[in-house]
């Protein structure tokens, strides 16, 4: 079989990938997505795809709808999750493993503050219309007549439910990104060292600790808050596992933390800073979530 839009299809394989896991913050289902979106259109025949005028649209089209699909399933699916489940984190390509990322597949998701752990969080509260409109048109710059095309509704609708997914996002920006890797570095220097006032200092008294195995791996199942409360579980944490080494990271284009034992990643920890103290601390233990961390 002959495709002579073969070059222009296959290029947009990075945008969709980019643009299934900011809806799905799942880059296992991003890629399932993306698989799916392809089958799609070589299952077209020749005749109907030589008709697409603009197959990147196309493909953009159908793997939204996908990704909606996938979204309004997955109240059902996380209700049978063991635990909490957070976004799976996807690390930096230049910082893969100490070198240079395999193509396939992290390096196919672009790194800016729309792909932050806080950021996914909140797209994940979001209904599933909400959050397509939103992503499509604020982080995609998609028009409210293209996103209504894509998810079946008006652009009048489209924009309401855009509005109401940009109140939920915090409109105050979060330190630089030097800032932030200070505050995680001294977060684990205090951590190796046990220093247990340290930790209470570097964290908010309010913040919140939210850990994800899906039952796959040790965690506590429901977040600890408080900023004492966290910082004796992780002397805690640390006493059970002397034997794993913290290394600095990049975890979804911030400042993070991961746990290294016998060459393998067995945790990454993301960070939420504000005003010099960390308000959130996401745990994700989970292996499935951690492959793009270990593959390779």
């Amino acid at each position: 079989m002959t495709d002579p839009q073969l070059r222009s299809v296959i290029s947009e394989r990075r945008q969709l990938i980019n643009l299934a896991y900011r809806l799905l913050g799942s880059l296992a289902e991003a890629e399932d997505v993306v698989q799916e979106t392809y089958a799609r259109w070589y299952a077209l025949s020749e005749p109907q795809r030589r008709d697409v005028a603009a197959p990147g649209a196309w493909l953009t089209t159908v793997a939204s709808r996908i990704c909606l699909d996938l979204l309004g399933s997955a109240r059902a699916r996380r209700e049978r999750y063991v635990g909490e489940w957070i976004p799976e984190p996807v690390p930096d390509r230049s910082e893969w493993l100490g070198g240079p990322a395999p193509a396939d597949p992290a390096d196919r998701v672009t790194l800016d503050e729309s792909i932050g752990m806080a950021f996914l969080v909140v797209l994940d509260s979001m209904t599933p219309a909400e959050r397509v409109a939103f992503v499509l048109h604020d982080v995609f710059r998609y028009s409210f007549a293209e996103v209504g095309d894509i998810v079946g509704r008006t652009p009048a609708a489209c924009r309401q439910l855009a509005s109401s997914a940009r109140r939920r996002i915090r409109t105050s920006r979060g330190p630089s990104g030097t800032q932030r890797a200070e505050v995680v570095r001294d977060f684990k220097r205090a951590w190796e060292t046990g220093d247990i006032e340290a930790l209470i200092g570097l964290l908010d008294p309010q913040a919140t600790a939210t850990a994800d195995s899906g039952g796959l791996a040790p965690a506590f199942i429901r977040p600890i808050n408080g900023g004492e409360q966290i910082a004796r579980a992780w002397i805690e944490i640390a006493a059970r596992a002397p034997e794993v080494t913290l290394l600095e990271r990049t975890v979804n284009g911030q400042p993070g933390l991961v746990a290294q034992l016998a060459d393998t990643i067995v945790s990454v920890y993301a960070f939420d800073i504000a005003d010099g103290r960390i308000t959130r601390i996401w745990a994700i233990r989970n292996p499935e979530k951690l492959r793009p961390w270990t593959a390779g």
